[in-house]
């Protein structure tokens, strides 16, 4: 510790000391201010472009010298994740159809190396690989739209060792839910990637907060119609030994439970595969929440002002009978339609679209502006080959919003307070 000495003729006065402890008091806080945000605290999310991944297949393949081996087993990968993908679809009830070496490697965008083990001639590996959705939808069949939820920001909260931590720290749980690809689920998901103030907002306290006005600010800084809440608990039963997880969904500024589970990781480096599985599980937990209806935004969230008519009427006599005459009856002979459109409330709905490209974004947002009783759109969030969200103020509830984009032609699935449309 340094010692500040002072000359002993030196002589200060109250407010001299007064003073000085002042100033050394604001710059210790500032610097623990600083402290709390400085630093590699987030990992930036991955990009879901949507595509068909598959996970966890398992090769074991021989060649000539090690390129082939691993050539071989790569494309042994393709054909076993290609039967996978077939059957998780629940396509035909029977075996995937027979697609030749090239067609499959056309359908392929990546391979994903989960681990493997490479010698002169053998190669074993257990591999991820991911389909492009554009060339392979067609041989799947699939048809129609998938509903998604509304956006919804995740707040990945883990507890270990006694400490409750989100952002603060760089930990495997926010790992595994950066590295997780959403483009195959049916919830859209906001993750912030932790960075700067991220590690101030969004913090397991958070939690137990049940303002709305707050929550709301904090919805509407990330471009969110309401939050998730995945909760893992590790215990480690002695080092270098089994890690056991516990793992919680939970939804919505009350907290609200939606399910539970357990895994274990027989030792610290199974723990990331672990992690991973236990997303995929907190994701179907969330995807079958949607389809029973129990992840609907909460309507509390979006709370429309309430003036008592009677200020209305008593505002209305203090300026005279000539303003009160308007809103006795009708509208003077004459008046535009779009009186009545003007003096409709104004609502703030959410709107996904989906951008494959930037023109789509542009299109998206001319084609929103351009109907009757829109009086401004913005996007909140754009992601590019994926779903993008638009925050949209109109003159009117959301059943007329809806069906004035139907006249637009365009296809609307509606949900609480928000709404996706594609053409």
């Amino acid at each position: 510790m340094a010692v500040l000495r002072l000359p002993n003729r030196l002589k200060l006065n109250r407010k001299a000391l007064l003073a000085l402890g002042g100033t050394l008091a604001l710059g210790l806080a500032g610097a623990a201010l600083y402290a709390q945000i400085e630093g590699d605290r987030g990992i930036p999310p991955i990009a879901s472009n949507g595509d068909f991944e598959v996970s966890g297949i398992e090769v074991n393949a021989s060649g000539e010298n090690a390129e082939a081996a691993r050539a071989a087993g790569w494309k042994d990968a393709q054909r076993k994740a290609w039967e996978k993908l077939w059957a998780s679809n629940g396509l035909g009830g029977g075996t995937a159809p027979a697609l030749d070496a090239a067609t499959l490697d056309g359908m392929v965008s990546a391979i994903v190396v989960e681990n493997e083990q490479v010698g002169p001639h053998r190669y074993i590996a257990t591999l991820g690989v991911i389909f492009d959705r554009a060339r392979t939808s067609g041989y799947l069949g699939m048809q129609g739209q998938i509903v998604h939820s509304a956006p919804l920001l995740i707040i990945p909260v883990l507890y270990q060792g006694g400490v409750a931590s989100v952002y603060e720290t760089r930990t495997p749980w926010q790992k595994a839910w950066a590295e997780f690809r959403t483009g195959e689920s049916v919830i859209d998901y906001v993750r912030p990637n932790g960075s700067g103030a991220d590690s101030l907002l969004l913090t397991e306290g958070q939690l137990s907060r049940r303002s709305r006005n707050w929550w709301r600010l904090i919805l509407d800084e990330f471009g969110a119609a309401d939050v998730i809440m995945p909760i893992a608990r590790l215990e480690r039963q002695w080092p270098g030994g089994p890690v056991r997880g516990s793992f919680t969904a939970r939804f919505g500024p009350d907290n609200r439970f939606l399910g539970s589970f357990e895994m274990t990781a027989q030792s610290e480096d199974k723990l990331p595969g672990m992690l991973a599985q236990a997303v995929k599980r907190l994701d179907g937990l969330y995807g079958q929440a949607l389809a029973a209806g129990r992840l609907t935004p909460d309507a509390t969230l979006n709370m429309q002002p309430v003036i008592d008519p009677k200020l209305i009427e008593e505002a209305l006599a203090k300026m005279g009978p000539a303003a009160a005459a308007p809103a006795a009856g009708a509208a003077p002979a004459g008046a535009p339609a779009a009186a009545a459109t003007a003096a409709a409330p104004v609502t703030s709905v959410t709107i996904q679209f989906s951008t494959p490209d930037a023109a789509a974004v542009d299109a998206g947002l001319s084609g929103v502006r351009a109907v009757a009783g829109v009086q401004g759109a913005a996007t909140s969030s754009i992601a590019i080959g994926g779903t993008s969200v638009m925050r949209v103020t109109y003159a009117g509830d959301l059943d007329a919003l809806a069906a004035a984009l139907r006249a637009q032609g365009w296809k609307v699935t509606q949900g609480a307070g928000a709404l996706s449309i594609r053409k």
